[in-house]
């Protein structure tokens, strides 16, 4: 099954590549691409947290089983499905930030460890969840 994703927002961070710690203590933009109206975004400002799903474009190399956790060869080897590493089988990354300001077709987060121009694949509300973790 071949299963085929076009990206909705694209990315704009602090990070311009992996050669550096990339951290969630950051602040990134979030720009709907062009086959969207701003109105994809009507009500986001109501909302505290969002889920970013996107993805690791920069991410070459795959972990098919185990690696260490932020590739510290100190720690421990675990399971790809017990690690957050961006060399996933599919290269998607989720994180819940927490919406700045939405201006037009651009929402400013907090908290995305993503490298700037990483393409969006979806964006949902998290405030539910969060909620649900006491914050």
């Amino acid at each position: 099954m071949k299963i085929e994703i076009t990206p909705i927002a694209y990315i704009e961070s602090e990070f311009i590549d992996n050669t550096r710690k990339i951290t969630k203590d950051t602040i990134s933009k979030i720009t709907l691409s062009d086959e969207f109206t701003e109105e994809a975004f009507h009500g986001i400002e109501n909302l505290n947290y969002l889920e970013i799903i996107w993805y690791f474009h920069l991410s070459g190399k795959t972990i098919k089983t185990m690696g260490h956790p932020r590739g510290d060869k100190n720690r421990e080897k675990r399971g790809i499905f017990a690690l957050r590493s961006p060399h996933r089988p599919n290269h998607i990354a989720t994180t819940i930030v927490k919406l700045i300001k939405r201006e037009g077709k651009t929402i400013t987060v907090y908290g995305l460890d993503a490298i700037n121009g990483s393409p969006v694949i979806d964006i949902k509300p998290a405030d539910r969840i969060m909620k649900e973790r006491g914050l």
